[in-house]
């Protein structure tokens, strides 16, 4: 009864904005006024009564492979859900709802680590765009670090454009994380760079190669289970001046990497819940969000929690849970289906952190991430009290609740950071 009276209010919230998309509009920015997408109530119907997914990199019984934390809604067969027009919440739902204008000041770089190849990436980038009315970013006509106008560039993890092979669960991931990005940051360039595969090694040089091409803002929508070898890749990520995010994780309470880097910030997954205006309402903890108490990672000085030693994930958090999940264009056949999925995961919340991050800060080249966030006030986030993701000793390393917590973090973005 719980959860159908859930989903019952988010079918509600859906529709209104199908009826009055006027509601959605009040803002001061004219590229978000015009955001709200015609929606068929009938697709929103549909959608919002599919709430199972599955795994866009399904798991393994390594425990230490690494893999794409997107989860993509499916219906009664178990296929993927997809439509011709968007049913997830897209531009102007997550704007609105972090209270961000999408904006950035000049022109900054986001990459994206992702593994493989989305040979179809810049055409569908666009295809979401027009839907959603946003800028069209052109692919770059130089470097991307020299152009003045936002653009979109792909390379391999060497920097060419000799691609990898296509895996299409992780095409649609990659069209998730760019279409995120392009979403909370509509004038930022967007650097994507594919990993020949998803091993460490490999998305490892793809991070320093989004470096060395002028990315001051990385996130990575993927991880694996920790090992006693990871300390030696946190010099990766060490990188003042560069903010780098990372997914927490999809399989519930236990820690992941890179997200336990102490030089990344970790993205906790929430469940978001909005006014029936569009307005912000309430988050709560998703359940199958990543967190918890590293094994081998010393606890950074600007964190301060008492219940673990070592490095505490997560740092921050934003939706997740793949029933409030976002409209993803992918034209990549995956699981038989292209066009409009509806996808969640931490996935998600990493693109969308790190998008609202563009829009408002260039670190100095002195500072770590952390540093900032960590002293941040408390208005610069939404306080999530409520949900969990399992059982743990310390119990808010797995359970939300005032002030910080494993699930959530210091919370979700209250405005631009």
């Amino acid at each position: 009864m719980k959860y159908s009276l859930i989903f019952i209010l988010l079918l509600i919230s859906t529709l209104f904005f199908l009826v009055k998309p006027s509601s959605a509009q009040t803002t001061t920015s004219p590229a978000l006024a015009q955001a709200i997408p015609t929606i068929n109530p009938q697709i929103a119907l549909v959608a919002n009564n599919h709430t199972r997914y599955k795994d866009l990199c399904p798991q393994t019984n390594d425990p230490l492979a690494i893999r794409c934390f997107g989860k993509v809604i499916i219906n009664e067969t178990d296929v993927p859900f997809t439509t011709t027009q968007p049913a997830g919440f897209g531009p102007a739902e997550f704007q609105k709802a972090y209270s961000v204008s999408g904006q950035a000041t000049g022109t900054p770089i986001v990459a994206i680590i992702d593994a493989y190849d989305e040979p179809n990436i810049l055409s569908d980038l666009q295809a979401y765009s027009t839907t959603f009315n946003l800028p069209l970013l052109a692919n770059c006509s130089g470097t991307i670090l020299q152009t003045k106008v936002a653009c979109f560039k792909k390379v391999s993890q060497t920097g060419t454009t000799k691609y990898p092979k296509t895996d299409n669960g992780w095409a649609l991931e990659i069209a998730l994380d760019v279409e995120a990005v392009h979403a909370m940051c509509e004038n930022c360039s967007i650097l994507l760079v594919e990993a020949t595969s998803p091993t460490n090694s490999n998305l490892l040089k793809a991070v320093d190669t989004a470096i060395s091409l002028g990315a001051t803002v990385i996130s990575n929508s993927y991880g694996g289970g920790e090992s006693s070898t990871e300390k030696t890749y946190d010099k990766h990520f060490n990188q003042p001046g560069i903010a780098i995010f990372a997914s927490s994780g999809d399989n519930g309470y236990g820690v992941s990497y890179p997200a336990a880097s102490q030089y990344v910030i970790g993205v906790g997954g929430t469940k978001l819940n909005v006014t029936q205006s569009g307005s912000y309402s309430s988050e709560s903890a998703w359940s199958d969000g990543g967190s918890g108490c590293s094994n081998y990672e010393i606890k950074p000085s600007w964190q301060k929690d008492t219940g673990c030693k070592k490095r505490t994930v997560a740092d921050v958090s934003a939706d997740a849970d793949p029933t409030t999940g976002a409209a993803v264009y992918d034209s990549v056949t995956y699981d038989g289906q292209k066009g409009w999925f509806k996808i969640g995961g931490t996935s998600l919340a990493s693109p969308l952190v790190a998008g609202i991050f563009a829009t408002s800060i260039h670190l100095p080249s002195t500072e770590q991430a952390g540093t900032f966030f960590y002293g941040l006030s408390s208005s610069h986030f939404h306080d999530i009290t409520t949900g969990s993701n399992g059982t743990c000793s310390s119990s808010y390393l797995c359970k939300a609740t005032k002030g910080y917590d494993g699930p959530t973090g210091l919370g979700s973005p209250n405005g631009a950071f």
